[in-house]
């Protein structure tokens, strides 16, 4: 590596960002990620050195699995040392979950991990994965005073860098298909790119070491209220066989049926050691179970808020966190702080 330079490794999981066109047959086939100073020689314009690694077999993002996110931090851990900044290159559809566990998952993080991707394949001449990508990499080479810009879990998407554990993908279409409804971005892209410091993430001293986590937790599921749910099907997914965390999408600002069979049931789940985080079914805003009886009843039962926490992070999170296996008071500690910035109190 060039000692003057940023050295980034870029890490390729798969995606519609890495597909091109077969100029035999036009279907889209995997690109090589190996040429990509050929590819895109306006790379060799920025102060980076830069080196990939593709995993394989690649995988679509919708049959990601936490497996996965533990041989992603495995990479980032074993390069550590090598490397200034990572980018993630990874589909769409999942890229949101996977970059929120590794905001947690990668323990005492100094250094950028950029997530991003793209809505049309990068071998398409109208594709939004080039500049996606070459941004992402600078970035992720970005220094400030010495020490790197965004040293934390970023997702970088159509002109803007959000921190990853705080974005939900809104469009299957749209090219800014990412959005962070409840933090600002940590920077915006035009003809610069504009870094807001005040609003990043930023260690109290920096390390060349990475501890990672690689016990997450099974056990988590997701219920999301809505009008006329069943008793029976509440019932039956409080009483899955080893279930250890239920997301609870509740309306608004928290609120959920006043039922005495809907208490009941979130209830006795609590009573046997199931935790209950609130999460609202709203992109923007946040739980407040104190502010109507419908809220302060969930509250009451032992159901933890979520805050403004993304249904995303709060599933991470909660595998994170149990992974852990801390006592059940340290369990609930951990889940009302924010560790990694992912909510705000």
């Amino acid at each position: 590596m060039n000692p003057t330079k940023s050295s980034i490794l870029i890490i390729y999981t798969g995606g519609t960002i890495g597909m091109k066109n077969d100029e035999h047959t036009g279907a889209l086939i995997p690109f090589d990620f190996s040429g990509i100073y050929e590819e895109f020689p306006s790379l060799k314009r920025l102060n980076v050195d830069i080196e990939v690694i593709t995993l394989s077999p690649i995988i679509d993002s919708s049959n990601v699995a936490p497996e996965n996110w533990v041989r992603l931090a495995e990479i980032i851990r074993d390069n550590y040392a090598s490397y200034d900044g990572f980018v993630v290159l990874h589909g769409t559809d999942t890229m949101s979950y996977t970059a929120s566990a590794l905001s947690f998952m990668l323990e005492d993080l100094t250094k950028p991990v950029v997530f991003t991707g793209s809505q049309i394949p990068i071998g398409v001449l109208r594709t939004d994965g080039r500049e996606n990508l070459i941004t992402s990499i600078e970035i992720a080479g970005a220094r400030s005073d010495d020490h790197p810009t965004v040293p934390e879990v970023s997702l970088y998407f159509q002109n803007r860098l959000f921190r990853a554990n705080r974005t939900t993908k809104r469009s299957a279409e749209a090219l800014n298909a990412f959005v962070s409804d409840n933090y600002p971005p940590l920077a915006n892209v035009g003809v610069n790119i504009a870094y807001h410091k005040s609003i990043i993430n930023y260690p109290a001293t920096y390390s060349n070491e990475l501890h990672i986590a690689t016990h997450l937790a099974e056990g988590v599921e997701i219920i999301k209220i809505f009008p006329g749910m069943s008793r029976q099907i509440l019932e039956a997914v409080f009483s899955i066989p080893h279930l250890k965390a239920v997301v609870l999408e509740t309306f608004g600002a928290g609120n959920a049926p006043t039922c005495e069979w809907f208490i009941r049931i979130i209830t006795d789940a609590i009573s046997r050691g199931v935790i209950v985080l609130n999460i609202t079914q709203c992109g923007g805003g946040a739980v407040e179970m104190d502010l109507y009886d419908t809220g302060l009843r969930l509250k009451q039962a032992g159901v933890v808020c979520g805050y403004d926490m993304t249904t995303e992070a709060a599933v991470a999170k909660l595998m994170y966190v149990l992974g852990l296996n801390r006592s059940k008071e340290e369990t609930l500690s951990l889940l009302r702080e924010p560790l990694r910035g992912e909510f705000t109190v």
